[in-house]
């Protein structure tokens, strides 16, 4: 009995410090949670809930088409549509960079128009290298946005008065360039051509496209994290790196997956890709997007701080014009001829909602490239939704307008919060 009694005891006391550990990560749990739900509240009052929103609102798009017409989520309606963002998306990119100044430039869907339109007057009418034409077109972006950002910055005229002035002389030049027939087709086997036409069909190919760019968040994040701690900044814990790395592993994989099953991975969403991701390098890891950020907080802080302000709203501009002819290019190449149809005004109307619907704000200073592609993907998804489902273009752009009016009031309502919080 009383062998009982000790063994007893002794059980008890080995189970203590057991229960003990058990009571203490039970309590770190429970204080975990407590703090990022009380972030998850601070990040909703300010109004800085990101990304959260456009992917919400993806994912009831895409749920409510899916649910309409089977053939939504197909393979082949997924790849036409990751095709069909590239070049608006291109563009919206381009709008990010000068919404985070806290101006607008509405000539880009001109100069989308101008860029194809010069590509193909000079290769097709005048016989120049494909190569050369391109890189012409883009060079004349380029210029036209130095133009707007010089008036802007230097001279003092606004911007929406620069570039609405811009996107009727451009698409006056548009239009001359194309002659009386308005349309010049060019080589469906050429270079510019195959910038949407082309497919990365094999596997080794397209898996390894998708480990690599998963391999390389993991890599920057952890040198991110390790640069942070060195310099005693806050940083993220190395779960929340894991747990983010394996989610866009599996979007990665799964995107490349169902992309496979009908032509493959498509060079233009490639290319898409790759402009987001160096934009967003730009604006968040170099010393100039620092100061494009700070210029949209205010411009005389930023200019109290050291930022070049004339420098900055012209490069801006720049990227913007840039972008808006190389986002032309795909416009062009995905019909593989020129038109007036960019210079109409749709494209300038969907480039600057897919950045706002995305996340971007219209007072400046709040952000990202990625907003260029949820806003795109979302827009995209309702006309392509509408296609399917018989829906004429009317009902369509009045389904569009509503998206963007209420990703405008909730900008500004997030706006509103934020000043609250400071001003308590």
């Amino acid at each position: 009995m009383a062998v009982r009694g000790r063994r007893a005891r002794a059980r008890a006391a080995d189970a203590a410090p057991e229960a003990g550990r058990r009571r203490e990560g039970h309590r770190w749990y429970t204080e975990r949670l407590r703090a990022n739900a009380g972030a998850v509240r601070r990040r909703v009052h300010e109004g800085r809930l990101g990304p959260v929103p456009a992917l919400l609102a993806l994912a009831v798009t895409w749920s409510v088409f899916q649910g309409l017409n089977d053939n939504f989520l197909t393979p082949r309606n997924l790849s036409v549509l990751s095709v069909d963002i590239v070049g608006t998306g291109i563009i919206a990119v381009g709008i990010v960079f000068v919404l985070l100044i806290g101006e607008i430039d509405l000539a880009v869907g001109s100069l989308a128009g101008l860029a194809g339109a010069l590509f193909a007057a000079l290769y097709v009418n005048l016989g120049i290298p494909e190569w050369l034409a391109a890189i012409v077109a883009v060079a004349s972006g380029a210029a036209a946005g130095a133009v707007h950002g010089f008036s802007f910055a230097k001279i003092g005229v606004p911007a929406f008065v620069v570039t609405l002035a811009g996107l009727l002389s451009w698409n006056g030049l548009m239009l001359y360039l194309l002659g009386t027939e308005s349309t010049i087709h060019f080589n469906q086997d050429g270079l510019v051509a195959a910038l949407t036409s082309r497919y990365f069909s094999a596997a080794v190919t397209t898996y390894g496209l998708a480990a690599l760019g998963t391999a390389a968040y993991l890599l920057v994040s952890y040198h991110d994290r390790r640069r942070r701690s060195t310099a005693g900044m806050p940083c993220r814990p190395v779960g929340e790196i894991w747990a983010r790395t394996a989610l866009l592993a599996v979007v990665a994989f799964a995107a490349v997956h169902v992309l496979g099953r009908f032509e493959g991975l498509p060079l233009a969403l490639v290319l898409f890709l790759g402009v987001i991701v160096a934009s967003d390098f730009f604006l968040r890891r170099t010393p100039y997007g620092r100061q494009v950020l700070a210029l949209g907080g205010g411009v005389e802080a930023a200019r109290r701080t050291g930022v070049d302000v004339v420098r900055v709203r012209i490069s801006v501009f720049m990227v913007s014009g840039t972008l808006a002819a190389v986002g032309g290019l795909f416009v062009a190449s995905r019909v593989t001829s020129a038109s007036q149809v960019p210079g109409s005004g749709m494209l300038l109307i969907s480039a600057i909602a897919a950045a706002i619907i995305g996340g971007t704000s219209l007072f400046g200073g709040r952000g990202s490239t990625w907003s260029a592609l949820l806003g795109v993907l979302i827009i995209q998804s309702i006309a392509s939704g509408m296609a399917l489902l018989g829906v004429q273009p009317p009902v369509q752009f009045m389904i569009t307008g509503g998206v963007l009016f209420t990703a405008v009031v909730f900008d500004s309502l997030a706006r509103r919060a934020a000043e609250s919080g400071w001003r308590a």
